[in-house]
């Protein structure tokens, strides 16, 4: 699985004119998903990125993570996360799971991720959506399972 965080004043996802999921701080995430991706995955990542601390201390460092700071999650569904750009100018996406693999184990990741105690909104799985965000920093973090 791979992640991309990017910390937010506010964010929302809107669907056909219709606002899906909307947080104001917090965290706006990717999330991509590969063949081979498991619920360890999902429960690694979810514990990782609940105990990040990204959010600045009052001597100005980030040492604080998102349960102590406050904030909700906007998790968002994205394929292309797993583009191939090595060949032509045309993105190859083979290296992303098919959506009866990735569809649960997204929805699974986002209920992990409520289970840190984390408020969590989506977007929805496979449509085309309109996000929206203030990103604060910028800060921006990837996270793969294959790191860990």
């Amino acid at each position: 699985m791979r992640v991309v965080l990017q910390r937010s004043k506010q964010a929302s996802v809107t669907v056909d004119g219709q606002v899906t999921g909307q947080i104001d701080k917090g965290y706006v995430l990717l999330v991509g998903i590969t063949h081979g991706d498991t619920e360890a995955d999902a429960d690694y990542l979810a514990s990782k990125i609940a105990k990040t601390r990204i959010w600045e201390d009052e001597a100005g460092k980030m040492n604080i993570a998102i349960k102590e700071h406050g904030g909700a999650i906007l998790s968002v569904s994205q394929f292309t996360l797993y583009a191939d750009t090595k060949k032509g100018n045309r993105p190859s996406f083979t290296a992303a799971s098919r959506p009866e693999h990735s569809e649960p184990l997204w929805e699974y990741f986002n209920e992990a991720l409520r289970k840190e105690g984390l408020e969590v909104q989506t977007g929805i799985f496979g449509a085309m959506m309109d996000v929206s965000l203030v990103n604060d920093g910028p800060v921006t973090i990837i996270f793969d399972s294959p790191a860990k």
